[in-house]
């Protein structure tokens, strides 16, 4: 089964994802890291060069790509904010949303270069953009995790929600 991490950037996707995997017996993708890797440039690039209407569709089909396959997939924070995107996650495999307040979000995020939103937002343009996209995500979601304990915990909720969804 294909496990679909969503939520917004820094509540832990591919930190708490990475040790879920292990305890599923399977690996971590994470879909930023494919996307870099496949248009061979950093996703500050991206979105300087190509704009991120163009980001968006690769995001997409790199989500579809996975669908399928038996990993546990950090997708970037947008991934799921695309209906397309998320009824396909839904029907191949589970969505997961990691609910994290936006204060620790925001003190993992900030000043991060790597994420041309972020790093181009204020604190409350990222405030309001974690506000109207955590309804998507609450919706998008096949399972909502409190994901404001340690990674390790949180792993553990991850791996729980999956081996539930498999009995």
């Amino acid at each position: 089964m294909t496990v679909f991490l969503c939520g917004f950037m820094g509540c832990g996707k591919s930190t708490s994802g990475r040790l879920a995997a292990k305890k599923l017996g399977c690996n971590l993708v994470d879909t930023d890291e494919l996307i870099v890797e496949s248009e061979g440039m950093s996703i500050p690039e991206i979105f300087e060069q190509k704009g991120e209407p163009y980001f968006r569709k690769v995001e997409s089909e790199t989500v579809k790509s996975l669908c399928g396959r038996t990993v546990v997939a950090a997708c970037g924070g947008g991934a799921m904010l695309n209906n397309e995107t998320a009824a396909a996650a839904n029907r191949n495999g589970l969505v997961i949303f990691l609910d994290v307040p936006f204060d620790t979000c925001y003190e993992r995020i900030k000043g991060d270069a790597n994420r041309p939103i972020a790093a181009s937002s204020t604190r409350e343009e990222l405030l309001e953009r974690y506000n109207s996209r955590r309804e998507v995500y609450i919706k998008n979601s096949g399972v909502i995790i409190d994901a404001s304990g340690t990674p390790v915990e949180n792993a553990e909720k991850i791996a729980a929600a999956v081996r539930e969804r498999n009995r």
